[in-house]
């Protein structure tokens, strides 16, 4: 099986490319190649089968097709911006995130092959109001930019995937926490930052009240969801191509307490509370609470809570070990 990974350079497509090489198979087939794709040179990892590196902007012309040119089978598309980079740049977030996507869709269609296309896909498409728990049947209206992006690449999803152009699965994931790394621009970046920083002996600021609440997956769970979401059978995702994930849900206080009780209050002493409105306004109205079914009776699971979520990246990141 021929796989191309875009957002290959980035953390997902890095533990990706990781777990593929660790399990050499998907759905009882061999990998016999992966392509990690990104507009920076993903960085190579040794695995049982060929990997190489592309780079180049999705948007622009001619680079969506070189990216499949190896008439692949399966394709992982993470490739996007985040949120707060998408809300801060309109014409970025929606040549990136919209463009980019619709000329892959495009250069697929052309090519005359039809992989598997696992879609990574946001929670950002939802917004209130909310009833007590989202389930599957809530309605897409999103108020970001980025949540739109993402809708709309949904509904292109849909579309390509019932003319037979793919066979495509897009997974709304949940904010992915902790992400290992450098904080970046993602409006939600906080809820890993105030756990990463603090456990890796850093202060960390927290722009939002404790009451704040997210639906999280650890980088595991997600990993998980994209490797499952590439071998389900067609029949069984049906004419829905675009399912909710399972997660963990809870308010930056229950964060916060967790990590407390894990690293103890020296730990939480690093985090410094300094209110920032914009990110206020983005993150309060967010969908933070789920019953998504369709995705557990289809096999997708999820982490068992907030503290597993912290010891898992204690022991992925940090060798098992707190910063004191």
């Amino acid at each position: 099986m021929r796989i191309v990974i875009l957002g290959g350079a980035g953390m997902l497509g890095r533990k990706l490319v990781e777990r593929l090489a660790a399990i050499g198979s998907l759905g009882g087939r061999p990998i016999t190649g992966v392509v990690l794709h990104d507009v920076v040179e993903p960085a190579l990892i040794s695995a049982p089968f060929p990997v190489s590196a592309a780079t180049g902007d999705l948007a622009d012309p001619g680079v969506a097709e070189a990216a499949i040119a190896g008439r692949p089978e399966l394709i992982f598309h993470l490739a996007a911006i985040v949120s707060g980079e998408a809300e801060a740049d309109f014409d970025k977030g929606y040549r990136v995130n919209l463009h980019g996507t619709l000329k892959l869709f495009e250069a697929i269609r052309h090519a005359g092959i039809t992989p598997r296309l696992v879609f990574s896909s946001s929670i950002g498409v939802f917004r209130g109001p909310f009833p007590e728990t989202i389930t599957d049947d809530f309605h897409t209206v999103p108020q970001t930019s980025y949540g739109t992006q993402k809708a709309i690449d949904e509904l292109l999803l849909t579309d390509y995937s019932r003319r037979g152009f793919f066979d495509g699965v897009g997974i709304r994931l949940p904010t992915i926490c902790v992400r290992p790394g450098k904080p970046n621009k993602a409006a939600t970046g906080f809820f890993s930052n105030i756990i990463r920083e603090p456990l890796a002996g850093h202060a960390a600021v927290l722009p939002v009240g404790d009451e704040v609440g997210m639906w999280h997956a650890s980088p595991r769970a997600a990993v998980g969801f994209l490797i499952h979401a590439a071998s389900l059978a067609s029949g069984l995702i049906g004419p829905r191509r675009n399912i909710t994930m399972p997660g963990v849900s809870c308010t930056v206080g229950d964060q916060i307490a967790a990590l407390r009780a894990i690293a103890g209050d020296a730990v939480v002493a690093r985090i410094r509370r300094e209110p920032d409105p914009t990110i206020q306004r983005i993150v309060s109205g967010a969908a933070w609470k789920f019953t998504p079914k369709r995705a557990l009776d289809l096999g997708f699971t999820a982490d068992r809570d907030f503290a597993g979520i912290i010891e898992a990246h204690i022991a992925d990141e940090l060798g098992g070990r707190i910063m004191a």
